[in-house]
């Protein structure tokens, strides 16, 4: 797999914001990260980020966000860890800055997407994020024919969601992250509590055997899915991957991938250069 981050042009309408302090949220399953922007477009400068666990998050504003030298002039964030843990940063984005949160919800048509989804406001605020930033660099990777595109997110789950050549986001698949395989043979299988191992074609130890066995179920849950997506649009797709493990997929050499390091807050950054409908703290 190649690691080939290029840098992308900002695509949509000016935000009537724009060239003020922007802050993006992304909360997740086990850690909140986040982003402050020069303004709310995908290609803006990158001022300052970081990243905290859950257990931790109360004290984002004291170690994190106090230090900050600019103050964000809007937030626009996508949290999948539930209402009590947004409810915590909400009280210290307004507390510290008196900032009104802003959250993203999926819906049928945004970022240049068309969600087909079943029940499109079922999808993951995350992977919708996801989904319109690989949008977007397919787009900026040829404008005039965008190629078919796949999100890779890996993290504590795993997702997988295709989007055609016309911008439709045509579904995903979600698989447990490294972590939730591991913890799930631990906890299910006697003596398998051992050492984290590394990637082999044919491992002889138990570590490495773990390692190996997660790594080709995400390997092969990407590729067969690529190759569903080429059969379906006729046409090959770009893979874009990202997500706080990714690396643990740099050794792949079965496809080529751009690794993204921020798709999720390019995603959000892409929502908040136009008008979306948005849920207020």
């Amino acid at each position: 797999m190649q690691q080939n981050d290029k840098s992308c042009g900002s695509q949509g309408g000016d935000s009537p914001e724009s060239d003020m302090p922007f802050l993006v949220i992304d909360i997740g399953n086990t850690r909140l990260k986040w982003g402050l922007y020069a303004e709310p477009t995908p290609d803006a400068q990158l001022l300052a980020h970081g990243a905290v666990v859950l257990e931790d998050i109360d004290g984002l504003w004291q170690r994190h966000w106090r230090a900050l030298p600019t103050r964000p002039a809007a937030m626009l964030g996508c949290v999948v860890a539930g209402e009590a843990i947004k409810r915590r940063v909400e009280e210290q984005l307004m507390q510290g800055w008196g900032l009104a949160a802003h959250w993203v919800s999926s819906s049928a048509q945004a970022g240049g997407v068309v969600n087909g989804y079943e029940h499109p406001q079922r999808l993951g605020s995350d992977r919708w994020a996801a989904i319109i930033g690989a949008r977007r660099r397919a787009v900026q990777h040829d404008a005039a024919k965008p190629p078919p595109v796949l999100a890779v997110m890996v993290g504590t789950a795993v997702t997988v969601d295709a989007v055609d050549a016309s911008g439709r986001f045509l579904g995903g698949l979600i698989l447990p992250g490294f972590g939730l395989m591991y913890r799930a043979l631990e906890s299910g299988t006697a003596g398998l509590k051992v050492p984290t191992g590394e990637v082999s074609d044919f491992p002889t130890n138990t570590s490495d055997a773990l390692m190996s066995g997660g790594t080709d179920a995400i390997a092969g849950a990407i590729e067969r899915s690529l190759r569903r997506l080429r059969v379906q649009t006729g046409r090959e797709p770009l893979l874009i991957m990202s997500g706080g493990a990714v690396s643990r997929l740099s050794h792949v050499e079965e496809f080529e991938a751009t690794v993204a390091e921020n798709l999720i807050f390019e995603g959000l950054l892409t929502l908040a250069s136009e008008p979306v409908k948005r849920s207020a703290a």
